[in-house]
């Protein structure tokens, strides 16, 4: 195996280097990405130094500019973990008047009614009067909860972004949010994460913060 020789990167020009990476290897690939996904891709690749991303991150018609003018209009962000909730730039989300939360430590019944703190930390979110963007990085149940809270009753979120990762109903749980008619950043497979999530959701923020 070819040793790596090391670069001296001062730490303000880390990020910029791996994004000429990234873009370098994208080229190298033959992958072109579309205009408007293309930061949010590329964020996400650069989180998880995959690049099957390339090929797997899906969006609904128009998905970046819908979620965008959510942000740019105080939407507030809610995430399925503390850890995606800690990733996200607060403060630039605050300039445009939004919140983010987690509920998965208000969860407490969870347990009496046979289901997931993510489902019910969904449920929590759903009573927020105010457009909600929902991230989902780790459970695929709060994917599926905002699906079956849709046809119990006349609520929809403004946005999902659906990424969570494993094994057990993850790719069904994406495919039941791709079948509603609700704009979508998601991933499909297997593949995901907490980091995924507050990635995708950087990425917009970045690029509103750029305009």
């Amino acid at each position: 195996m070819e040793k790596k020789s090391i670069e001296y990167v001062l730490p303000e020009e880390i990020e910029k280097r791996s994004f000429e990476i990234i873009a370098a290897e994208l080229a190298e690939r033959g992958i072109t990405l579309p205009a408007e996904q293309d930061p949010v891709t590329r964020r996400v690749i650069h989180t998880s130094a995959d690049f099957d991303y390339a090929e797997t991150m899906t969006y609904s018609e128009n998905a970046v500019e819908i979620a965008k003018n959510l942000i740019k209009n105080g939407a507030d962000i809610v995430t399925d973990t503390n850890m995606a909730l800690a990733g996200i730039n607060k403060k630039v989300l605050a300039s445009f008047g939004g919140e983010a939360h987690c509920y998965m430590a208000d969860a407490d019944v969870a347990e009496e009614r046979k289901t997931t703190r993510a489902a019910i930390s969904m449920e929590l979110a759903s009573k927020l009067e105010k457009p909600v963007i929902f991230a989902v990085g780790n459970a695929p149940t709060a994917l599926i909860q905002i699906y079956e809270l849709m046809q119990e009753r006349d609520w929809r979120p403004a946005f999902v972004i659906g990424v969570p990762v494993g094994f057990v109903n993850v790719e069904a749980a994406k495919e039941l949010i791709m079948e509603t008619d609700l704009p979508y950043i998601i991933n499909r497979g297997r593949k995901g994460g907490s980091n995924v999530a507050a990635a995708i959701c950087n990425a917009l923020l970045y690029e509103l913060k750029k305009e």
